[in-house]
């Protein structure tokens, strides 16, 4: 089955900052706080520029796909490790966009390597290079299992969201469903998410 491409480019443009205002940064504060309202804006308003971001470093819809809903789902958990005064919350968004997608990159460029000493020498892979890869799929399989743990109407809401790039108004209007039904439903899969992945880890 062909996978459908993510469609992050459909959110609402970041509002440009004026007079030293960061809105944000001021998403991300609130987001530290729980505030499940201030992360639904900061997902509208920042979820492209990931998105846009992990394609050009990884050139592959599909890879980019996957690694921007762990990029959303990492801003989510960690919000509270940004600090205003190191830099604009659009910034430290996308700086953590950018690490993901670059590991992502060395970890493929190092299992190809692997694959290529493999097969010109025929040797085990050491400890190391074993460790790294179950680390690797274990994180992997951590996301999926927690998605399982959700309902199934949080699961659809999340997948349309995250998945396929759609925002809350899309996801409603998908689900035939009132706007504040879906956002109450990603409230509480987003709390759920974060709390599996923290007793996952």
């Amino acid at each position: 089955m062909v996978r459908e491409r993510v469609r992050f480019g459909g959110g609402r443009p970041v509002p440009q900052a004026t007079d030293g205002e960061d809105p944000v940064g001021a998403l991300l504060v609130r987001t530290a706080r729980g505030d499940e309202p201030a992360f639904a804006d900061l997902y509208e308003q920042v979820a492209p520029r990931v998105y846009g971001l992990c394609v050009r470093v990884l050139r592959d819809p599909g890879q980019a796909e996957e690694v921007s809903q762990e990029v959303l789902l990492e801003v989510w958990r960690r919000a509270a490790r940004y600090r205003p005064d190191r830099g604009t919350g659009l910034v430290w968004v996308l700086t953590v966009a950018h690490r993901r997608a670059v590991d992502r990159v060395r970890s493929a460029q190092a299992r190809t390597d692997r694959e290529e000493r493999a097969a010109a020498t025929a040797a085990p892979e050491s400890g190391d290079e074993v460790a790294e890869q179950v680390t690797i799929r274990m994180e992997h399989q951590q996301v999926r299992r927690c998605l399982r743990a959700l309902t199934e109407l949080q699961r659809e809401a999340v997948t349309l969201a995250y998945y396929h790039g759609r925002t809350y108004r899309e996801v409603a209007e998908l689900l035939a469903v009132p706007l504040p039904t879906v956002k109450s439903r990603m409230r509480d899969a987003l709390i759920r998410l974060r709390d599996c992945l923290a007793v996952a880890r």
